[in-house]
């Protein structure tokens, strides 16, 4: 057996092991990797040693992760952070790496030696964070869209920290402006070309290819544009990392991205496990060991002062106490490319073999607990009261300073996210004279919601602040339509103890989250994943022929089986056309004109339905229809009637309204 198979088939058996036991104390997953790659890797129990061919799969692993996170972007979501990318980004970095050499400084250790160390500490994990985001389903929370840019400036950031350690070790010759220019040049023309793909290239590729109807070539065509892309941006010296995510993003603009993102995911999963496990063979328990307080140190830096100095970025990014602090929570960790760093700095002498590996077992550490300090975010941003002069201080006043008329409002309704189902509610308490008040996170939503008239303010609902200057504890009910399953937990138990004899409505993705949310004061909560299967069995029910009323019955016994509703239970009606057995009934409109037969006599007298077989459903007069029309009341000239029936009884039907006989050569 080839070595490196063995290999493979250890620290898969052990990553699985480590994590079944891990997945039973309810550790996420990506701990378990980590630490079995720790304990089966050569610092550890030596089951496996390292190996370049495990390293070449777990940076398949990263492309893999980076594509599949570009797949389920597109150029407008990423126009959309922007903002985030390249002021939070920096904001996050530069200060990051101000700390650091800084207190190198002050250790005598220098300044030049505390930029190289704040480069490496400044990143963080991108391939880490963003599977657990996804995994906790808020990517698209407030504090993931931060965490993202983030993540996204730190992948820029990696090119010109390379093409500076010569030059913070003294052995470069030549200014650094020359070589910084050209990887700007290469980054902003690999960016246009991306564009330009995404629009004209791509999209006809994989027309040609689903032409094939092969699932192979599918496959084979979505690997080379995501690795063929991770490829060219290696080239010219940017990461792999930004690549990958670069061709996700250009397939996300095409027809195919959601086929791509399905077929790819087997694979990205195995190879993401195999990066995660590489992380924990890093991991050298002797060098923490052998210097526990340096060690202690080093730990301490990286997570207390990576989320200090993130959440800072935050708030100085306008985003609220709680969000600041939660993408605090996840930035804290080191991150892949600070290994990169770290190996390429003890080779130009910036640090020693020691020092290195110190560092890296530390930042093995940090990734390892990463999952516990993310879950400590929130808790943490609620006990940060001592930041909110801070807070104002940076601009982020939250629902503060609410208009006059809406500082005083009671028995209104508070709506907490501005979605599409914030939208939808909204208007229909506009449309009833329901007043409400609008509370979001997302600035530009809020900035266009206010431009609409909408009384929508910037602000954090898990803060009581916020509940209290929205008027929470006078409202008749709070409504919770955010994508964020932790924070709408953390702000249904801050109004129960606020406000609790406010009605508290909530809208959650799964069904298994219902219980908790009752238990923790919400009056009401409403399933996508019950709503959405409800709907689609009525739906299919429909498409069977299934009577309307059984169909009731189906959707009644299945609501009952998951989640209690307020709401009746209701199925669309079904369009004529749309019922198997009446497709030969045809729909006629007859105008009865001046001197008609029909003109002055009512249904009933010309006994139209008897004598023709065709029924009148409705009649339009003067511009309004009348769809109950009396049978007894004369019909005028410039009606317009509706009819139902066979062809031949249609044809009948004409002649008598026009002549009153039967006879017909009326064509249809």
């Amino acid at each position: 057996m080839a070595p490196y198979l063995r290999d493979f088939l250890v620290i898969a058996a052990a990553g699985l092991a480590v994590a079944v036991v891990l997945r039973r104390l309810r550790l996420p997953v990506v701990a378990g990797l980590v630490a079995a790659g720790a304990i089966a890797g050569p610092r550890g129990l030596g089951l496996v040693p390292e190996s370049a061919h495990l390293e070449l799969l777990a940076e398949t692993g990263v492309v893999l992760l980076l594509f599949t996170i570009g797949l389920e972007f597109s150029l407008p979501r990423l126009r959309r952070i922007g903002s985030l990318v390249a002021a939070g980004g920096t904001l996050q970095v530069g200060l990051t790496i101000a700390l650091v050499a800084g207190l190198s400084m002050l250790a005598g250790g220098g300044a030049t030696r505390g930029v190289f160390l704040g480069f490496v500490i400044a990143l963080s994990s991108t391939a880490v964070v963003l599977r657990i985001l996804q995994e906790r389903d808020e990517v698209d929370a407030p504090h993931g869209r931060f965490i993202v840019g983030a993540l996204l400036f730190q992948d820029l950031c990696v090119v010109p920290m390379m093409l500076m350690i010569p030059m913070l070790a003294g052995t470069q010759d030549g200014g650094i402006a020359g070589p910084l220019s050209l990887a700007l040049v290469k980054a902003v023309a690999l960016v246009a070309v991306t564009l330009a793909a995404a629009r004209y290239l791509v999209p006809r590729l994989f027309d040609v290819i689903d032409r094939t109807r092969s699932r192979e070539l599918f496959v084979l065509s979505v690997l080379i544009v995501g690795m063929g892309t991770a490829f060219l941006t290696s080239l010219s010296g940017l990461s792999l990392a930004l690549g990958a995510f670069l061709g996700g993003l250009m397939l996300a603009e095409s027809a195919y991205a959601r086929r791509a993102f399905g077929e790819v995911l087997p694979l990205r999963d195995a190879f993401t496990s195999l990066f995660f496990i590489s992380l924990g063979m890093m991991f050298d328990l002797r060098a923490l060991a052998s210097r526990p307080a340096a060690a202690a140190a080093a730990v301490a830096l990286i997570l207390g002062g990576k989320w200090v100095v993130a959440s800072l970025s935050a708030l100085a990014m306008r985003f609220p106490l709680r969000t600041a602090v939660v993408a605090g929570a996840w930035l804290a960790q080191f991150g892949e490319f600070g290994f990169v760093l770290l190996r390429e700095g003890n080779k130009a002498g910036l640090v020693d073999g020691t020092e290195a590996a110190l560092i890296i077992s530390a930042g093995v550490l940090t990734i390892f607990v990463t999952p516990l300090v993310g879950r400590l975010g929130p808790a943490a941003a609620a006990g940060a009261a001592i930041l909110r002069p801070l807070e104002r201080l940076l601009g982020v006043r939250g629902m503060d300073e609410p208009a006059p008329a809406h500082a005083t409002l009671s028995g209104h309704v508070v709506v907490v996210g501005y979605g599409v189902a914030g939208r939808v509610v909204a208007r229909a308490l506009k449309d009833s004279g329901v007043p409400y008040i609008v509370i979001e996170m997302n600035a530009d939503s809020v900035r266009a919601a206010q431009e609409a008239g909408e009384p929508a303010y910037y602000g954090d609902i898990c803060s009581e602040e916020t509940m209290r200057h929205a008027g929470v504890a006078r409202a008749r009910a709070l409504v919770m339509l955010i994508n964020d399953p932790r924070a709408a937990e953390r702000a249904i138990d801050t109004a129960r103890r606020h406000a609790p004899a406010t009605t508290l409505l909530v809208r959650t993705r799964y069904l298994a989250t219902a219980p908790l949310l009752a238990r923790l004061g919400a009056a009401d909560a409403v399933v996508d994943e019950v709503e959405a299967g409800l709907e689609m069995l009525a739906r299919v029910l429909q498409l069977t022929g299934t009577p309307r009323n059984a169909i009731m019955d189906r959707v009644r016994d299945a609501r009952d089986a998951t989640l209690d509703s307020a709401r009746a239970s209701t199925v669309p009606r079904r369009r004529l056309g749309d019922v198997a057995d009446l497709v030969d009934l045809k729909i006629e409109t007859i105008a009865v004109r001046e001197g008609a037969h029909a003109a002055g006599r009512s249904l009933a007298g010309m006994t139209l339905r008897s004598r023709t077989g065709a029924l009148v459903v409705a009649i339009k007069r003067g511009g309004a229809l009348l769809d109950h029309p009396d049978p007894s009341a004369p019909l005028a000239a410039g009606d317009l009637l509706y009819l139902v029936g066979s062809g031949e009884a249609l044809r009948r039907a004409c002649r008598v309204v026009e002549t009153g006989a039967l006879e017909t050569t009326l064509e249809t």
